[in-house]
């Protein structure tokens, strides 16, 4: 399972390459609000990071001005995805970028039918929120092996970003149902490292070595 960083945040994209372990980057408004830095000049910074996919968003509301505004992301490099909120327009926005060779992740995502209709529109990603669903009183994770399924039935080739992922549960689930990626912020990503018997038995081995005659 490939693992994205989930921030528009340059500082934590370096740090969190130098672990070796990410393959991508998603962003979305609210995080490049709270970067503070002028779109035009942090996408490509972003770009030129980051060797995997980067998901940028269209802010648009109809196909024509989605379309538009996906053909301008899709220019900064080669390794943009434009995000498209899962609606009518923008799945109709979808199937014309996706006719271009221009790769879309389909965002705000909260139903297996919602997906279903993602994928036959040809998206290359599709981002259900399994967080915010379990704050719903729903299971997102339940929703993640709707979608695989349907995937798997009939042969979509759609990967799957479980996203708005709150804590390290949520990575074993998605892991275990078979999710593509899990795309999440920088904090729940250094959780994965942590287990507090890891720490327990590192700390009893630094004890046991001062005890080794030198």
């Amino acid at each position: 399972m490939k693992l994205f960083l989930d921030t528009a945040d340059v500082s934590q994209i370096r740090e969190v390459l130098e672990w070796g372990i990410i393959d991508g980057v998603t962003t979305n408004p609210s995080h490049v609000a709270r970067a503070g830095r002028n779109p035009h000049e942090l996408f490509p910074e972003i770009c030129r990071l980051v060797p995997g996919p980067v998901s940028l968003e269209a802010m648009g509301l109809d196909a024509d001005s989605i379309v538009a505004e996906g053909r301008t992301l899709a220019r900064i490099a080669d390794n943009v995805v434009v995000k498209v909120p899962v609606m009518k327009e923008g799945l109709i926005a979808v199937k014309r970028l996706a006719a271009e060779g221009i790769r879309t992740n389909v965002t705000t995502t909260f139903s297996a039918v919602q997906a279903l209709l993602a994928a036959k529109a040809g998206a290359a990603y599709i981002s259900p929120f399994v967080g915010r669903l379990d704050q719903a009183g729903q299971s997102g994770t339940e929703l993640v092996s709707e979608i695989r399924t349907i995937y798997r039935n009939y042969g979509y080739q759609t990967e799957i970003i479980v996203a708005a992922i709150r804590h390290p549960m949520h990575v074993l689930s998605a892991g275990l149902i078979g999710a593509d990626i899990c795309t999440m912020a920088y904090d729940v990503l250094a959780m994965l490292y942590d287990h507090p018997l890891t720490d327990q038995v590192m700390q009893t081995f630094l004890e046991d070595w001062q005890k080794v005659p030198k």
